[in-house]
Protein backbone atom coordinates (compact mmCIF):
# COMPACT_ATOMS: atom_id res chain seq x y z
CA UNK A 1 0.00 0.00 0.00
CA UNK A 2 1.08 3.34 -1.22
CA UNK A 3 1.55 6.12 1.40
CA UNK A 4 -0.05 9.60 0.71
CA UNK A 5 -1.57 10.37 -2.37
CA UNK A 6 -2.69 13.91 -3.48
CA UNK A 7 -5.49 13.81 -6.07
CA UNK A 8 -6.38 17.30 -7.85
CA UNK A 9 -9.56 18.12 -9.37
CA UNK A 10 -9.54 21.93 -8.72
CA UNK A 11 -12.60 23.16 -10.20
CA UNK A 12 -16.16 23.20 -9.57
CA UNK A 13 -18.14 21.54 -7.04
CA UNK A 14 -19.33 19.24 -9.61
CA UNK A 15 -16.35 17.88 -11.01
CA UNK A 16 -15.25 17.45 -7.31
CA UNK A 17 -18.50 15.29 -6.61
CA UNK A 18 -17.70 13.21 -10.10
CA UNK A 19 -14.48 12.57 -9.05
CA UNK A 20 -15.62 10.39 -6.21
CA UNK A 21 -14.96 6.75 -7.56
CA UNK A 22 -12.07 7.64 -8.48
CA UNK A 23 -10.96 9.27 -5.15
CA UNK A 24 -12.55 6.03 -3.30
CA UNK A 25 -10.51 4.06 -5.24
CA UNK A 26 -7.59 5.40 -4.48
CA UNK A 27 -8.29 5.61 -1.14
CA UNK A 28 -8.64 1.70 -0.95
CA UNK A 29 -4.80 1.70 -1.86
CA UNK A 30 -3.56 4.37 -0.12
CA UNK A 31 -3.03 5.38 3.87
CA UNK A 32 -4.08 8.65 3.34
CA UNK A 33 -5.60 10.57 0.20
CA UNK A 34 -5.26 14.56 0.20
CA UNK A 35 -7.55 16.63 -2.41
CA UNK A 36 -6.34 19.54 -3.49
CA UNK A 37 -9.43 21.67 -4.63
CA UNK A 38 -10.37 25.20 -5.68
CA UNK A 39 -12.26 27.19 -3.79
CA UNK A 40 -15.40 26.66 -5.72
CA UNK A 41 -14.77 22.83 -4.76
CA UNK A 42 -13.97 22.75 -1.24
CA UNK A 43 -17.09 21.72 0.33
CA UNK A 44 -17.87 19.42 -1.93
CA UNK A 45 -14.34 17.56 -1.64
CA UNK A 46 -14.80 18.02 1.92
CA UNK A 47 -17.76 15.71 1.64
CA UNK A 48 -16.26 12.81 -0.31
CA UNK A 49 -15.92 9.57 1.30
CA UNK A 50 -11.74 8.33 0.88
CA UNK A 51 -10.22 12.29 1.66
CA UNK A 52 -8.74 12.42 4.61
CA UNK A 53 -7.74 16.32 4.27
CA UNK A 54 -8.42 19.11 1.62
CA UNK A 55 -6.39 21.74 0.38
CA UNK A 56 -7.24 24.42 -1.27
CA UNK A 57 -5.54 26.83 -4.24
CA UNK A 58 -7.17 28.78 -6.79
CA UNK A 59 -6.01 27.30 -10.57
CA UNK A 60 -5.19 30.54 -12.88
CA UNK A 61 -6.09 27.85 -16.04
CA UNK A 62 -9.76 26.47 -14.40
CA UNK A 63 -11.04 29.20 -11.98
CA UNK A 64 -13.91 31.26 -13.96
CA UNK A 65 -12.34 34.10 -12.42
CA UNK A 66 -9.01 33.29 -12.28
CA UNK A 67 -5.97 35.18 -10.40
CA UNK A 68 -2.54 36.03 -11.98
CA UNK A 69 -0.30 33.31 -12.39
CA UNK A 70 2.26 35.16 -10.70
CA UNK A 71 5.61 34.11 -8.53
CA UNK A 72 4.39 34.20 -5.43
CA UNK A 73 0.55 32.53 -6.14
CA UNK A 74 3.02 29.67 -7.18
CA UNK A 75 5.23 29.77 -3.90
CA UNK A 76 2.26 28.87 -2.66
CA UNK A 77 0.60 26.05 -4.10
CA UNK A 78 4.74 24.49 -3.58
CA UNK A 79 4.81 25.14 -0.53
CA UNK A 80 0.99 23.83 0.17
CA UNK A 81 2.38 20.31 -1.62
CA UNK A 82 5.89 20.54 0.24
CA UNK A 83 3.92 19.75 3.63
CA UNK A 84 1.67 17.58 2.03
CA UNK A 85 5.07 15.39 0.53
CA UNK A 86 3.02 12.98 -1.52
CA UNK A 87 4.48 9.87 -2.80
CA UNK A 88 2.27 10.13 -5.77
CA UNK A 89 -0.30 12.67 -7.38
CA UNK A 90 -3.28 11.77 -9.88
CA UNK A 91 -4.37 15.22 -11.61
CA UNK A 92 -8.00 14.96 -12.59
CA UNK A 93 -9.13 16.56 -15.28
CA UNK A 94 -11.96 17.21 -18.02
CA UNK A 95 -11.62 15.59 -21.40
CA UNK A 96 -10.92 19.48 -22.31
CA UNK A 97 -8.27 20.39 -19.20
CA UNK A 98 -4.65 19.84 -19.97
CA UNK A 99 -2.47 18.56 -16.85
CA UNK A 100 0.38 19.80 -18.24
CA UNK A 101 0.52 23.00 -15.97
CA UNK A 102 -0.42 21.44 -12.80
CA UNK A 103 2.69 18.31 -13.52
CA UNK A 104 5.11 21.05 -13.65
CA UNK A 105 4.14 22.98 -10.37
CA UNK A 106 4.03 19.52 -8.73
CA UNK A 107 7.66 18.28 -10.30
CA UNK A 108 8.54 21.66 -8.96
CA UNK A 109 7.57 21.27 -5.57
CA UNK A 110 9.24 17.76 -5.85
CA UNK A 111 6.42 15.16 -5.99
CA UNK A 112 8.13 12.57 -7.29
CA UNK A 113 5.71 10.41 -9.25
CA UNK A 114 2.44 12.25 -11.76
CA UNK A 115 -0.58 10.58 -13.41
CA UNK A 116 -2.84 12.44 -15.97
CA UNK A 117 -4.91 11.98 -18.60
CA UNK A 118 -3.25 13.74 -21.58
CA UNK A 119 -3.32 13.32 -25.34
CA UNK A 120 0.03 15.63 -25.34
CA UNK A 121 3.45 14.55 -25.17
CA UNK A 122 4.28 15.00 -21.11
CA UNK A 123 8.08 14.76 -21.56
CA UNK A 124 9.18 14.08 -17.82
CA UNK A 125 6.22 15.79 -16.37
CA UNK A 126 4.04 12.66 -16.42
CA UNK A 127 5.06 9.01 -15.08
CA UNK A 128 2.04 7.54 -15.84
CA UNK A 129 0.46 9.65 -19.25
CA UNK A 130 -2.91 7.97 -19.73
CA UNK A 131 -4.26 8.33 -23.04
CA UNK A 132 -7.97 7.89 -23.58
CA UNK A 133 -9.73 8.31 -26.69
CA UNK A 134 -11.68 11.39 -26.65
CA UNK A 135 -14.13 10.83 -29.69
CA UNK A 136 -16.70 8.99 -27.84
CA UNK A 137 -18.21 10.85 -24.94
CA UNK A 138 -17.45 8.90 -21.93
CA UNK A 139 -19.26 10.28 -18.45
CA UNK A 140 -16.66 12.39 -16.04
CA UNK A 141 -16.61 9.88 -13.53
CA UNK A 142 -16.02 7.01 -15.36
CA UNK A 143 -12.99 8.65 -17.33
CA UNK A 144 -11.58 9.71 -14.09
CA UNK A 145 -11.60 6.10 -12.67
CA UNK A 146 -9.69 4.76 -15.79
CA UNK A 147 -7.26 7.00 -14.58
CA UNK A 148 -7.29 5.65 -11.29
CA UNK A 149 -7.53 2.11 -12.81
CA UNK A 150 -4.61 3.17 -15.28
CA UNK A 151 -2.34 4.11 -11.80
CA UNK A 152 -2.91 0.89 -10.43
CA UNK A 153 -6.24 1.81 -8.00
CA UNK A 154 -9.02 -0.26 -8.00
CA UNK A 155 -12.66 0.30 -6.38
CA UNK A 156 -12.92 -1.64 -3.27
CA UNK A 157 -15.15 -4.79 -3.89
CA UNK A 158 -19.14 -4.23 -3.05
CA UNK A 159 -18.42 -0.62 -4.79
CA UNK A 160 -20.10 0.00 -7.83
CA UNK A 161 -18.86 3.05 -8.68
CA UNK A 162 -21.27 5.72 -7.66
CA UNK A 163 -21.04 9.20 -6.76
CA UNK A 164 -21.42 9.34 -2.81
CA UNK A 165 -21.33 11.43 -0.15
CA UNK A 166 -20.10 10.93 3.90
CA UNK A 167 -22.72 9.94 5.74
CA UNK A 168 -24.36 11.15 8.10
CA UNK A 169 -25.68 14.11 6.41
CA UNK A 170 -27.30 17.18 8.83
CA UNK A 171 -31.00 17.15 10.36
CA UNK A 172 -33.04 19.44 8.07
CA UNK A 173 -36.67 18.56 8.63
CA UNK A 174 -36.97 21.97 10.56
CA UNK A 175 -36.21 23.30 6.86
CA UNK A 176 -38.22 20.93 4.89
CA UNK A 177 -40.74 19.45 6.63
CA UNK A 178 -41.01 15.84 5.64
CA UNK A 179 -39.62 14.07 2.80
CA UNK A 180 -41.52 13.27 -0.43
CA UNK A 181 -41.16 17.27 -1.67
CA UNK A 182 -39.74 18.94 -5.28
CA UNK A 183 -36.23 20.26 -5.09
CA UNK A 184 -36.37 23.06 -7.55
CA UNK A 185 -32.63 24.91 -7.79
CA UNK A 186 -32.65 27.60 -10.37
CA UNK A 187 -28.96 29.34 -9.93
CA UNK A 188 -26.46 28.44 -12.40
CA UNK A 189 -22.15 28.82 -12.19
CA UNK A 190 -22.50 30.28 -15.88
CA UNK A 191 -25.31 32.39 -16.97
CA UNK A 192 -25.57 29.88 -20.49
CA UNK A 193 -26.71 26.94 -18.33
CA UNK A 194 -29.64 28.93 -16.75
CA UNK A 195 -33.26 28.11 -17.41
CA UNK A 196 -34.75 31.57 -17.75
CA UNK A 197 -36.52 33.07 -14.36
CA UNK A 198 -39.74 33.15 -15.50
CA UNK A 199 -39.53 29.67 -16.80
CA UNK A 200 -38.41 28.20 -13.21
CA UNK A 201 -40.93 30.27 -11.47
CA UNK A 202 -43.77 28.89 -13.97
CA UNK A 203 -42.54 25.24 -13.33
CA UNK A 204 -42.79 26.28 -8.94
CA UNK A 205 -46.54 27.06 -9.94
CA UNK A 206 -47.56 23.96 -12.47
CA UNK A 207 -45.55 21.69 -9.95
CA UNK A 208 -47.52 23.22 -6.68
CA UNK A 209 -50.63 22.63 -9.10
CA UNK A 210 -49.71 19.20 -10.09
CA UNK A 211 -50.19 18.52 -5.86
CA UNK A 212 -46.31 19.12 -4.76
CA UNK A 213 -44.79 20.49 -2.32
CA UNK A 214 -41.84 22.32 -3.65
CA UNK A 215 -38.60 23.72 -1.50
CA UNK A 216 -36.11 26.01 -3.24
CA UNK A 217 -32.84 26.17 -2.85
CA UNK A 218 -29.80 28.36 -3.89
CA UNK A 219 -26.65 30.23 -2.63
CA UNK A 220 -25.97 33.25 -0.62
CA UNK A 221 -25.59 34.98 -3.95
CA UNK A 222 -28.97 33.80 -5.11
CA UNK A 223 -31.45 34.97 -2.61
CA UNK A 224 -33.32 37.47 -4.98
CA UNK A 225 -33.41 34.64 -7.84
CA UNK A 226 -35.07 31.60 -5.62
CA UNK A 227 -37.41 34.55 -3.49
CA UNK A 228 -38.75 35.50 -7.27
CA UNK A 229 -38.98 31.48 -7.85
CA UNK A 230 -40.41 30.59 -4.89
CA UNK A 231 -43.05 33.06 -5.06
CA UNK A 232 -44.58 31.82 -8.19
CA UNK A 233 -47.68 31.70 -6.02
CA UNK A 234 -47.58 35.48 -5.68
CA UNK A 235 -46.40 36.18 -9.75
CA UNK A 236 -50.61 36.25 -10.90
CA UNK A 237 -49.33 33.23 -13.46
CA UNK A 238 -52.49 32.12 -15.58
CA UNK A 239 -54.46 28.88 -14.81
CA UNK A 240 -53.58 27.09 -17.81
CA UNK A 241 -52.75 23.04 -17.43
CA UNK A 242 -49.92 22.00 -15.49
CA UNK A 243 -49.70 18.68 -17.35
CA UNK A 244 -50.19 18.18 -21.13
CA UNK A 245 -53.20 16.63 -22.31
CA UNK A 246 -53.59 12.82 -20.90
CA UNK A 247 -50.81 12.78 -18.05
CA UNK A 248 -52.56 12.54 -15.02
CA UNK A 249 -50.35 13.76 -12.31
CA UNK A 250 -50.11 11.40 -9.50
CA UNK A 251 -48.88 13.45 -6.73
CA UNK A 252 -50.52 12.95 -3.55
CA UNK A 253 -52.42 15.95 -2.65
CA UNK A 254 -52.87 15.79 0.77
CA UNK A 255 -55.94 17.66 2.79
CA UNK A 256 -55.72 19.42 5.82
CA UNK A 257 -55.96 16.49 8.14
CA UNK A 258 -52.44 15.04 6.68
CA UNK A 259 -50.77 18.14 6.54
CA UNK A 260 -47.63 17.88 8.41
CA UNK A 261 -46.79 20.55 10.63
CA UNK A 262 -44.10 22.36 12.06
CA UNK A 263 -42.96 21.82 15.63
CA UNK A 264 -43.45 25.05 18.19
CA UNK A 265 -40.34 27.82 18.22
CA UNK A 266 -39.83 26.22 14.18
CA UNK A 267 -39.29 29.43 11.70
CA UNK A 268 -42.23 30.05 9.75
CA UNK A 269 -39.82 32.98 7.47
CA UNK A 270 -39.36 28.97 5.59
CA UNK A 271 -42.41 29.14 4.33
CA UNK A 272 -42.39 31.21 1.51
CA UNK A 273 -46.39 31.11 -0.06
CA UNK A 274 -48.32 34.22 1.16
CA UNK A 275 -51.07 34.02 3.60
CA UNK A 276 -50.81 32.30 7.26
CA UNK A 277 -51.62 28.75 7.23
CA UNK A 278 -54.88 26.62 9.06
CA UNK A 279 -53.56 27.32 12.85
CA UNK A 280 -53.51 24.16 15.08
CA UNK A 281 -52.60 23.39 18.48
CA UNK A 282 -49.16 22.06 16.72
CA UNK A 283 -48.70 25.34 14.77
CA UNK A 284 -49.04 26.61 11.05
CA UNK A 285 -49.20 24.15 8.49
CA UNK A 286 -46.26 23.67 6.10
CA UNK A 287 -46.88 25.74 3.32
CA UNK A 288 -47.23 24.55 -0.64
CA UNK A 289 -43.67 26.73 -1.69
CA UNK A 290 -40.31 27.09 0.73
CA UNK A 291 -37.43 29.12 0.03
CA UNK A 292 -34.29 28.23 1.27
CA UNK A 293 -32.40 30.35 -0.72
CA UNK A 294 -28.80 31.51 1.18
CA UNK A 295 -29.90 29.62 4.25
CA UNK A 296 -27.95 25.54 4.16
CA UNK A 297 -24.10 24.96 4.18
CA UNK A 298 -23.04 22.65 1.33
CA UNK A 299 -23.98 19.87 3.95
CA UNK A 300 -27.35 20.70 4.47
CA UNK A 301 -28.06 20.95 0.99
CA UNK A 302 -26.99 17.62 0.56
CA UNK A 303 -29.59 16.44 3.10
CA UNK A 304 -32.48 18.79 1.38
CA UNK A 305 -31.55 17.13 -1.68
CA UNK A 306 -31.15 13.62 -0.13
CA UNK A 307 -34.92 13.82 0.96
CA UNK A 308 -36.14 14.78 -2.11
CA UNK A 309 -38.52 12.95 -4.73
CA UNK A 310 -37.20 15.00 -7.29
CA UNK A 311 -34.46 17.50 -8.11
CA UNK A 312 -34.93 19.95 -10.91
CA UNK A 313 -31.77 21.77 -11.93
CA UNK A 314 -29.61 23.01 -14.78
CA UNK A 315 -26.28 21.38 -15.47
CA UNK A 316 -24.63 22.47 -12.09
CA UNK A 317 -23.26 20.90 -8.74
CA UNK A 318 -26.54 20.64 -7.41
CA UNK A 319 -27.29 18.36 -9.40
CA UNK A 320 -24.38 16.46 -9.37
CA UNK A 321 -24.84 16.38 -5.30
CA UNK A 322 -28.34 15.39 -5.94
CA UNK A 323 -27.18 12.26 -8.28
CA UNK A 324 -24.44 11.78 -5.23
CA UNK A 325 -27.45 11.07 -2.42
CA UNK A 326 -29.27 8.83 -4.87
CA UNK A 327 -31.96 11.18 -6.01
CA UNK A 328 -33.26 11.69 -9.32
CA UNK A 329 -32.85 14.62 -11.58
CA UNK A 330 -34.80 16.43 -14.40
CA UNK A 331 -31.70 18.09 -15.95
CA UNK A 332 -32.51 21.65 -17.77
CA UNK A 333 -29.21 21.23 -19.67
CA UNK A 334 -27.49 23.66 -22.49
CA UNK A 335 -25.47 21.32 -24.58
CA UNK A 336 -22.40 23.73 -24.62
CA UNK A 337 -20.82 20.54 -23.29
CA UNK A 338 -22.30 16.89 -23.69
CA UNK A 339 -24.75 15.57 -21.72
CA UNK A 340 -23.39 12.10 -22.42
CA UNK A 341 -20.29 12.96 -20.19
CA UNK A 342 -21.79 16.17 -17.71
CA UNK A 343 -25.43 14.39 -17.10
CA UNK A 344 -25.97 13.10 -13.87
CA UNK A 345 -24.72 10.38 -12.79
CA UNK A 346 -26.26 6.84 -12.10
CA UNK A 347 -29.23 8.09 -10.77
CA UNK A 348 -32.50 8.18 -13.05
CA UNK A 349 -32.82 11.13 -15.11
CA UNK A 350 -34.76 13.30 -17.77
CA UNK A 351 -32.86 15.87 -19.87
CA UNK A 352 -34.48 18.49 -21.02
CA UNK A 353 -33.27 20.80 -23.68
CA UNK A 354 -32.19 20.79 -27.34
CA UNK A 355 -29.37 18.97 -27.48
CA UNK A 356 -28.56 19.69 -31.13
CA UNK A 357 -28.68 23.47 -30.50
CA UNK A 358 -26.18 25.83 -32.52
CA UNK A 359 -24.24 26.02 -29.50
CA UNK A 360 -23.57 22.14 -28.72
CA UNK A 361 -20.46 21.85 -27.77
CA UNK A 362 -19.25 25.48 -27.92
CA UNK A 363 -18.01 25.03 -24.38
CA UNK A 364 -19.15 28.79 -24.13
CA UNK A 365 -20.09 30.89 -20.94
CA UNK A 366 -22.21 33.11 -22.62
CA UNK A 367 -25.08 32.34 -24.66
CA UNK A 368 -23.97 32.38 -28.24
CA UNK A 369 -27.34 31.98 -29.56
CA UNK A 370 -29.96 35.18 -29.56
CA UNK A 371 -32.90 34.06 -26.91
CA UNK A 372 -30.95 31.19 -25.58
CA UNK A 373 -33.43 28.49 -27.46
CA UNK A 374 -31.62 25.57 -26.27
CA UNK A 375 -33.77 25.81 -22.70
CA UNK A 376 -35.96 28.92 -23.56
CA UNK A 377 -37.85 26.34 -25.77
CA UNK A 378 -38.28 24.36 -22.53
CA UNK A 379 -42.33 24.50 -21.19
CA UNK A 380 -42.79 24.04 -17.60
CA UNK A 381 -45.12 21.16 -18.63
CA UNK A 382 -42.39 19.00 -19.33
CA UNK A 383 -40.91 19.36 -16.39
CA UNK A 384 -43.98 18.40 -14.50
CA UNK A 385 -44.29 15.43 -16.39
CA UNK A 386 -40.52 14.30 -15.87
CA UNK A 387 -41.19 14.62 -12.34
CA UNK A 388 -44.30 13.01 -12.01
CA UNK A 389 -42.17 10.03 -13.99
CA UNK A 390 -39.04 9.72 -12.00
CA UNK A 391 -40.98 10.29 -8.52
CA UNK A 392 -41.98 6.57 -9.17
CA UNK A 393 -38.52 5.80 -10.18
CA UNK A 394 -37.12 6.28 -6.85
CA UNK A 395 -40.16 5.18 -4.50
CA UNK A 396 -39.58 1.70 -6.64
CA UNK A 397 -36.03 1.90 -5.36
CA UNK A 398 -35.83 0.04 -1.41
Amino acid sequence: MIGTVLVARPDSAGGVLLAGPAVRAVAAGAREVVLLAGPHGRAAAELLPGVSRVVEWRTPWIDPNPPPMTGPHALRLLRTVQEVAPELALILTSFHQSPLPLALLLRLAGTPKTAAICADYPGSLLDVCHVVDEEPDVPEAERMLGLARAAGFELPPGDAGALAVRRPLPEVGHLTGPPGYVVVHPGVSAPVRAWPAESWTRAVHDLVRAGWRVVVTGGPGERALTARVAGARRSGLSGRPAVPDGWAGRAPVLGPAQETRLPHGAVQEACSAPGPGPETGDGPAWESVTDLGGRTTFAELAAVLAGASVVVAANTGPAHLAAAVGTPVVSLFAPVVPAARWAPYGVPSVVLGDQNAACRGSRARLCPIAGHPCLSSVPSADVVEAVNRLAFAKEAVP
